[in-house]
């Protein structure tokens, strides 16, 4: 699908398709956004190399697996941003790379499957943010996209926090392999917004053709976009320390419980053995055993064993093992 919008600067600003990318390529006149999405390989390569578009970076583009990256050529600014196509509280996301082509007067995005964060723009604010400038556009819609991330992490919040409390009242295997899957996703979304923060660093501290952090619009959005990704990531570090402590406190709290059952095996082994000596010594079948022939010898042994039980058992206690 390929979508245009275009500024001309005479009034209004229309959307159409192909029709309008002939007509902007013609007269290269105003501000011209196109969205590309799921096209042939082909066909898409042949499109953009004929705006002039240079081939290695829309190989990147293309690629369905790439770092995000920003790069500079001559005439525009690559950027390669990695998108949402779908992302929950539970932190299932799918995500996909958005390749963003930047010059002063053309925006050119490229995704294989409907961007959430495009798809909202292009309905309701992408003619006043192209008006404003085709780099203005491209942060926004990053923005946006940014956006989507914090609004599910901040619902996983709550989340974390119900596994919390059941952790603590009701611990079980089933939470503990919940938080291992949150703890791996947290984990790639670390990753993926230090790219994120890592590009935004970059942008304000260099100057690029249509992304120019001299400008005071341009700037102000760049820095307000690496505010938003810094605060994604601290906030999925902060989640995966959290998600790492609830796994070591409940693995402390069933090796506390584990070593209690292991104390009360052990004293009531230790209690055992004697008597347990005690009465294989007295049962072997020797005709001589000199207290075989006591009088209440069966008693009086029943006594010493029962007198060896209570004194271990006062002894435990004195120790606080019971």
């Amino acid at each position: 699908m390929i979508r245009c919008m275009l500024d001309s600067g005479e009034g209004g600003v229309r959307t159409g398709g192909t029709e309008l990318l002939i007509e902007w390529q013609r007269h290269r006149q105003g501000k011209f956004w196109l969205d590309i999405q799921e096209e042939d390989v082909a066909g898409e390569r042949k499109l953009l190399e004929s705006m002039g578009l240079h081939a290695l970076a829309v190989q990147d583009a293309q690629r369905d697996r790439h770092p995000p990256k920003l790069e500079e050529f001559d005439g525009f600014t690559f950027v390669l941003y990695r998108g949402i196509a779908s992302f929950n509280e539970e932190l299932e996301h799918q995500s996909q790379n958005i390749a963003f082509f930047v010059s002063d007067d053309f925006l050119v995005t490229r995704h294989p499957k409907p961007a959430v964060s495009i798809e909202k723009l292009f309905t309701d604010q992408g003619a006043a943010l192209l008006k404003q400038g085709p780099g203005y556009l491209a942060l926004r819609i990053m923005h946006t996209s940014a956006g989507l991330y914090l609004d599910a992490l901040l619902k996983f919040e709550e989340r974390l926090s119900d596994i919390e409390d059941s952790l603590m009242s009701n611990g079980n295997d089933d939470i503990m392999r919940e938080l291992v899957t949150y703890r791996t996703r947290l984990v790639k979304l670390r990753r993926l917004f230090n790219y994120h923060r890592n590009i935004t660093d970059e942008l304000r501290s260099e100057e690029y053709i249509a992304l120019n952090c001299k400008d005071d619009t341009m700037g102000h959005a760049i820095t307000d976009l690496h505010d938003r990704f810094d605060r994604l990531y601290t906030l999925a570090e902060i989640f995966y320390s959290i998600s790492g402590d609830l796994i070591d406190g409940y693995i402390s709290i069933a090796s506390h419980q584990l070593n209690r059952t292991m104390q009360v095996l052990t004293v009531i082994t230790a209690i055992f053995v004697p008597l347990g000596f005690l009465a294989g010594v007295y049962g072997m079948n020797f005709e001589y055993i000199p207290e075989l022939k006591i009088e209440n010898g069966y008693f009086i042994l029943l006594a010493a064993m029962g007198s060896i039980a209570v004194g271990l058992l006062a002894l435990f206690r004195k120790i606080r093992w019971l």
